[in-house]
């Protein structure tokens, strides 16, 4: 019986998997990936164990992108597409090329593309972050993989034994991805563009001493979340 309409009988096919689900949550598995979906910047997003889950963190970067009204963005592990669609969604002009290495993800991500209807908007590309180079572009946004190696094993168990490695171990100190980034964006992006990357809780300082490292006549700032913690950063050449 549903709570919600008590004069209908679950099936035995019914009752058996919604006790399949129940036993798959209390082993810690994400919500997420049993539903298949979740929101993201009031988006509706589907998401698999081949990507990352969208989480509220993220939306800051998003914020910081709309507001430079970008017309070119390239979007470097794009995972469920979920950066690259929400822009696209409400910057009606703007072109979008969005990138990850992992055939499966972009998989993933092109039918959220599809599902919001951003497909003449988006162009998805299996690649290493800038690599191939589509440039150049206005903005440069990505949420890279940024958890040091050895912090790995103290985030949450429905993290760590569900949520793409890929996704998450950023090397020893959380930044090499970051620096391969920081590296080869000079090369993509148009004079006067800029990059929003986000970053670690505690990884700010770092973040900013890299971005001066290979931006040294650019603009740094780092900006929170809503939670008052280190998030994006942002160069702004």
């Amino acid at each position: 019986m549903l709570l919600t309409h008590p004069e209908r009988s679950l099936t035995i096919n019914q009752l058996i998997n919604y006790q399949t689900l129940i036993r798959h949550r209390a082993s810690g598995y994400p919500l997420p990936y049993l539903t298949g979906c979740i929101e993201f910047y009031g988006l509706e997003f589907e998401v698999t164990p081949e990507v990352l889950i969208p989480r509220p963190e993220t939306e800051t970067l998003v914020d910081l992108a709309l507001a430079r009204r970008p017309t070119t963005v390239m979007d470097v592990g794009a995972g469920s597409g979920c950066i690259a669609v929400s822009l696209a969604v409400h910057l009606p002009e703007v072109a979008i090329c969005a990138i990850d290495i992992s055939p499966a993800a972009l998989a993933v991500a092109q039918r959220n593309v599809e599902r919001n209807a951003v497909s003449a908007q988006v162009r998805l590309m299996v690649g290493d972050v800038l690599n191939p180079r589509p440039g150049p572009v206005d903005l440069i946004v990505s949420n890279p993989p940024y958890i040091p190696t050895s912090a790995r094993a103290s985030l949450p168990a429905s993290v760590r034994n569900h949520e793409p490695r890929l996704a998450l171990d950023g090397g020893a100190d959380g930044l090499r991805i970051i620096q391969r980034l920081l590296a080869q964006a000079p090369a993509v992006l148009k004079p006067g563009g800029g990059l929003l990357i986000e970053i670690g809780a505690d990884q700010g300082e770092a973040a900013s001493r890299l971005a001066h490292t290979f931006f040294p006549r650019a603009t740094v700032h780092i900006h929170p979340d809503l939670a008052g913690r280190d998030r994006v950063l942002e160069i702004l050449t």
